[in-house]
């Protein structure tokens, strides 16, 4: 399926001074009318770097940025995260908390202008390859794997295989929803699962479950961030600067080591199903980037653009770029500093520090 996106066209046919005149008090009303509204809807699925948000929105940290910069936010859960990356890709949903190749396979292989405003955290850990009965990697090979297609488990896998010296063709992938992965570990005929955190938590302690491969040997690849739509930033910047706030005083919450830190943390593992305990032990495994100016360290990194050739690279050749596709470099990804991977004509995923350099600089 294509989106195409583009801009609405106003015509206005102009008869005599009186009728311009009122086409620009109609014109005056509209855009009191458009600023008066400034509602927008972000969507988030349930992940251990992705729980400051509701818990933003539960703190009353995402009513005081919106607030501040005149704009309604309103945070939406979705059960199934690629359900979630669907609703944005549609526009039901303004922005949504998505991986770096979730970003690029579906939004913007669809055709839909994306800007990464926020990149919170890669996984270093969260996600993992399983088995049953196995002792490495090797033991794979002949399995069908569950896993979400198309996702950054399946390139977990792919990049896992190839440590192995094995390819795709050895395993045979099943489909299966995020929401759906500790029950299907738990059926007789699964053998093999590629989960994330909470559900890999949560796998790992069922009885013959081996975890042979996981993100900690693939570091800085799957990146966790917020994705809003280019179009929508653009008509109102004001967006990103209060999701920069929301997000940066939330960070500096959680990472005290003091009781209003533990509390924040403690609401964050009820929100996600856990205990506090529990979503500690997956924030170990989520490298944080608990301050803007880490953040904005790495999205200026060359190692941010070498890490995101491997995603564009391996999703090329796994057919996700849609049918049309003839080459990796059909769709752009832009970063700081003028530097474009693929296509500088179709640039439709959008690494922007410039909010997180307002919050460095001090100027949210």
């Amino acid at each position: 399926m294509k989106w195409v996106n583009g801009l609405r066209a106003l015509a206005i046919a102009a008869a005599g001074s009186l009728a311009l005149a009122a086409c620009g008090q109609n014109a005056e009303e509209t855009a009191k009318g458009a600023d008066a509204v400034e509602e927008y809807t972000i969507g988030w699925t349930i992940y251990a770097g992705w729980m400051p948000w509701p818990y933003a929105e539960q703190a009353g940290i995402v009513k005081k940025w919106s607030d501040k910069y005149g704009v309604n936010i309103k945070l939406v859960q979705v059960n199934d995260y690629v359900e979630s990356l669907n609703q944005y890709t549609a526009g039901t949903l303004d922005g949504v908390t998505s991986t770096n190749m979730d970003a690029l396979t579906i939004p913007a292989a669809a055709g839909k202008d994306t800007t990464v405003v926020i990149v919170g955290d890669y996984s270093n850990g969260n996600d993992g390859i399983i088995l049953k009965n196995g002792s490495s990697l090797a033991d794979i090979k002949g399995r069908s794997v569950n896993l979400v297609e198309n996702s950054v488990s399946h390139y977990l896998l792919a990049r896992g295989l190839e440590s192995a010296g094995l390819a795709m063709t050895d395993v045979s992938v099943v489909n299966t929803s995020d929401a759906d992965m500790v029950a299907a570990f738990t059926a007789p005929q699964t053998t093999a699962v590629v989960p994330w955190n909470p559900q890999l938590a949560e796998i790992k302690k069922q009885p013959g479950a081996v975890e042979v491969f996981n993100s900690t040997q693939i570091p800085g690849e799957i990146l966790d961030m917020m994705i809003v739509s280019t179009e929508v930033l653009a008509a109102n910047p004001n967006l990103g600067k209060a999701l920069a706030g929301i997000w940066y005083e939330t960070m500096a919450l959680m990472s005290a080591d003091t009781p209003e830190g533990q509390a924040a943390r403690e609401a964050m593992a009820q929100i996600s199903g856990t205990d506090l305990a529990g979503y500690e032990g997956q924030l170990e495994t989520t490298f944080m980037y608990y301050t803007p100016q880490d953040a904005l360290a790495a999205m200026l990194s060359e190692d941010i653009v070498a890490a995101n050739d491997k995603v564009r690279q391996f999703s090329f050749q796994a057919g996700l770029f849609g049918q049309g596709a003839r080459s990796v470099d059909d769709i752009g990804i832009s970063f700081p500093g003028d530097k474009i991977l693929g296509n500088a004509e179709n640039v439709m995923l959008r690494f922007d520090p410039t909010y997180t350099q307002m919050a460095v600089d001090g100027a949210l």
